[in-house]
C-alpha cells in the first residue's frame, strides 16, 4: 500500500481511535484530486480487514488479506458507476444500487468482524440515491464503516455531510511536494509543481504525460489571440483533440498570472488587452467551463464562447 508523506497525521489519528475502539461509523475522504484519497482508503480498509495487521497495516498474506486483493472479499463493498441495462456505464450513482448496499448490510460479517463499503465518487450519487443512503447513515449497523470519496464535496447534501467524519487532504507545502517528486525521479520537478498549481500527485502524473509542453501551447494560443493572430476555432479544435480540461486548467492560470503582472504595473507575458477585473472574470469563467466539459452541453461551443472573450 502506498503511504504519501502527507497522510501520515490522518493515518495517525485514524489508528489512534482504532485503538481506542472508536471509529465512526462513516468518513468522508475529500480534497483535490492528485493527493491520494483513495490510495489512504485502500490502505486503511485492507489494514481494517487484515486478520493479523502490524500497526495498523495489512499482512499481505492472511486469507482477508488475500481475498481483497482478488476483490472477492466478502464483508467490502466498492461502489461506484454501475452499468444501465443496455450496458453503457451511467454517469451517476443510482437509488437502486444504494437500495442493494443497504440490503447487503443488513446482513451478519461473514469474518465476524467489519462490513466495510467505500462510495467513490460519493458526489455522483443523484438526489433519490442521496436520500437512501441517508436512512443508512441514520441507522448505522454495528461494526459498519461507510468511506464516502468526494472531490467535490460540495456536490453533496448538507444532511449527507453533516453525518460523517470528514477527512480533508490539504495541498503540502511546496518543500515537501518538492522533495517528493524529486525522490520519485520527476523530471523538471518545480516546474511541474507549479503547472500543478503545488499539487504533487498531479505535478507527477502530468511531468509523465507531457503537460508542461501543454501548458506552454496554451500560453502561446492566448498571446496569439490576445495579438489579434490565428482562429480561435482553429484553438478550438486543437484544445477539443487532447486534454481540453487540462488546457483550460493551464488557461486559467495564464489568466491569473496576467492579472498579477498587470497588478505590479508591467506587461503581461500574453499582453492580454483585458483589464485586471476582466482577468479575474475570465480566469472564473474559465474553470466554470472546465467544469460544465462533464455536462451535456457542446464542449466546442462552450471552448468558443470563452476564447471569445479572450479576444
Amino acid at each position: 500500500m502506498i503511504a504519501l508523506p502527507w497522510h501520515a497525521e490522518h493515518w495517525a489519528r485514524l489508528q489512534a481511535r482504532r485503538q481506542r475502539d472508536a471509529m465512526p461509523h462513516a468518513l468522508l475522504l475529500v480534497g483535490p484530486a492528485g493527493l491520494g484519497k483513495r490510495d489512504f482508503l485502500q490502505r486503511f480498509v485492507h489494514g481494517l480487514l487484515c486478520l493479523q495487521p502490524q500497526d495498523g497495516e495489512a499482512c499481505g498474506q492472511c486469507r482477508s488479506c488475500l481475498l481483497l486483493a482478488a476483490g472477492t472479499h466478502p464483508d467490502y463493498v466498492s461502489l461506484s458507476f454501475g452499468l444501465r441495462k443496455d450496458g453503457v456505464q451511467r454517469s451517476e450513482i443510482v437509488v437502486d444500487q444504494i437500495r442493494e448496499l443497504s440490503a447487503r448490510l443488513s446482513m451478519s460479517s461473514q469474518f465476524g468482524g467489519w462490513q466495510v463499503v467505500s462510495i467513490d465518487p460519493a458526489d455522483a450519487m443523484n438526489a433519490a440515491a442521496a436520500n437512501a443512503l441517508l436512512k443508512t447513515l441514520e441507522e448505522p449497523s454495528q461494526q459498519t464503516l461507510l468511506l464516502l470519496v468526494a472531490d467535490a464535496p460540495w456536490r453533496l447534501p448538507q444532511t449527507i455531510r453533516s453525518r460523517c467524519q470528514r477527512i480533508e487532504f490539504q495541498l503540502p507545502s511546496h518543500a515537501e511536494a518538492l522533495a517528493w517528486l524529486q525522490a520519485e525521479g520527476v523530471k523538471d520537478a518545480a516546474a511541474a509543481l507549479d503547472a500543478a498549481g503545488g499539487n504533487p500527485g498531479l505535478a507527477r502524473a502530468w511531468g509523465e504525460q507531457g503537460a508542461l509542453a501543454r501548458r506552454q501551447e496554451v500560453r502561446k494560443d492566448l498571446a496569439a489571440l490576445a495579438a489579434g493572430r490565428g482562429e480561435a476555432m482553429e484553438v478550438v479544435k486543437r484544445w477539443l483533440d487532447n486534454e481540453p480540461a487540462q488546457r483550460l486548467w493551464f488557461a486559467a492560470q495564464a489568466a491569473a498570472d496576467e492579472a498579477k503582472a498587470q497588478a505590479a504595473t508591467s506587461p503581461g507575458p500574453l499582453t492580454s488587452a483585458l483589464t485586471s477585473e476582466a482577468l479575474g472574470d475570465w480566469y472564473m469563467a474559465a474553470n466554470r467551463t472546465r467544469d460544465a466539459l462533464r455536462g451535456p452541453l457542446r464542449a466546442d461551443l462552450l471552448l468558443l464562447e470563452l476564447l471569445a472573450r479572450w479576444r
